[in-house]
């Protein structure tokens, strides 16, 4: 059933930038679960959890839509090595000061916003390279395992900062990602994609945003996604942002439980990741993401009931399965549906949006923790995704349906 998700691979650029985002992925999620324990144990605030997920993501608001424009007019390779540098330089910055004991929360945020402006300036050029790395009818199963490769991260990263940890200092899982981006670095100097005619207008920023917009909301089958994906981003993804506190607070498990409920939720990602492409061909892309959106509810609500760590990596290996196989439907339909010349301007308003509610989701989230707890909040967030789910589903049942097969391929255009 896996198989046919894995034929992108046989492209050497796809394999090759998919190989090296994956180690990249360990390093980021290293650092992700190190600094979400070094944030619990240093203040016993949930509230500096949401803070440094709003300091990640919100550069978002100028690094995704500028990312898109330097995507549609210069080598997407280039770029995508350009912020990784930089993103090397701050986790290096991260490391020295947590190995010298000069590390403060405040530090931490102000460097995490350094890492999401660089972040989301590349991430569009990646999501609009990815198509052109692998034929038209292998996109959803490279986007799979684009969701795959990060996920894979999600449950060796936290078992590699257990072991960082267990070493005394938070230090070494900084400094481990520094040198995964360099990885990155290396990598995509061998990636080859397809010329595209050299862009040789006059450089019009608000304009060329406004176009790519205007060509987003023009066409459903990304309009529809992107505005679901944020639906998705405030209510249901911040339970990413609230597992240390849910691991060391309330089910009392420490660092280790810590790193195991997010590898639990990585390994039930990293399956729906490999089997969802398959499923969907059976069914259709959109059966998938509606019974997946439906069961991140259940699993949700599952999650937040759980008296132990055993029900609770259960549920989040669901959870995990399932949130993947939502993003990635998601995803695919912008990737199928937007136009040629505006698709890196789409994909990154795709980014955008989960980039800005996300962490309005995570800061609201952890915030409303002080007065429902963390099981609360997490009961409030698996009942307003099942009644958005559902709500959609009975009311505005094509809000869906045009996600679904295009057409007809849509022509060329300039910045192509």
């Amino acid at each position: 059933m896996a198989f046919s998700t894995l034929r992108p691979l046989r492209h050497r650029s796809f394999a090759l930038a998919l190989a090296s985002s994956f180690i990249s992925s360990i390093g980021g999620w290293m650092q992700s679960v190190a600094l979400g324990v070094y944030l619990i144990e240093r203040t016993h605030n949930p509230v500096w959890l949401g803070a440094v997920t709003m300091a990640a993501w919100m550069p978002a608001l100028v690094g995704s839509p500028l990312g898109g424009v330097v995507a549609e007019r210069y080598l997407r390779q280039r770029w995508i090595q350009f912020n990784n540098i930089a993103m090397a330089l701050e986790a290096g910055v991260l490391a020295l000061l947590a190995l010298t004991h000069h590390l403060t929360p405040l530090g931490a945020t102000f460097l995490a916003l350094v890492e999401g402006l660089c972040g989301s300036a590349s991430w569009a050029a990646w999501q609009s390279l990815l198509r052109d790395l692998v034929d038209r009818d292998e996109v959803l199963s490279a986007v799979s395992l684009s969701s795959a490769q990060f996920n894979l991260g999600r449950v060796f990263g936290p078992i590699a900062a257990a072991l960082a940890l267990s070493l005394g200092s938070f230090g070494w899982s900084f400094l481990l990602n520094a040198a995964s981006f360099v990885v990155v670095v290396i990598a995509f100097a061998f990636v080859k994609a397809p010329l595209r005619p050299p862009v040789v207008s006059k450089v019009r920023v608000w304009a060329e945003l406004r176009e790519g917009a205007v060509s987003m909301w023009r066409t459903p089958g990304c309009r529809n996604p992107i505005l679901a994906v944020a639906g998705v981003g405030i209510v249901l993804s911040p339970f990413i942002s609230l597992v240390p506190a849910m691991a060391i607070q309330v089910l009392h498990v420490g660092r280790t439980g810590t790193s195991w409920l997010v590898t639990a939720q990585g390994v039930g990602a990293v399956v729906a990741a490999l089997v969802a492409p398959s499923l969907a061909r059976a069914t259709s892309r959109i059966t998938v993401l509606v019974a997946a959106g439906v069961l991140s509810a259940l699993s949700l609500f599952v999650y937040a009931e759980s008296p132990n760590l055993l029900v609770a990596l259960g549920s989040l290996f669901v959870l995990g399965g399932a949130y993947v196989a939502v993003m990635t439907g998601l995803n695919t339909a912008v990737q199928l549906h937007a136009p040629e010349a505006t698709r890196s301007r789409i994909l990154s308003l795709y980014t955008l949006s989960l980039s800005v509610f996300y962490p309005l989701g995570a800061l609201a989230q952890s915030s409303l923790t002080h007065l429902l707890g963390v099981r609360g909040v997490e009961y409030l967030a698996a009942g307003a995704l099942f009644a958005w789910w559902a709500g959609v589903k009975l009311f505005r049942p094509k809000f869906f349906v045009v996600m679904g097969p295009v057409p007809t391929p849509t022509a060329m255009g300039l910045a192509d």
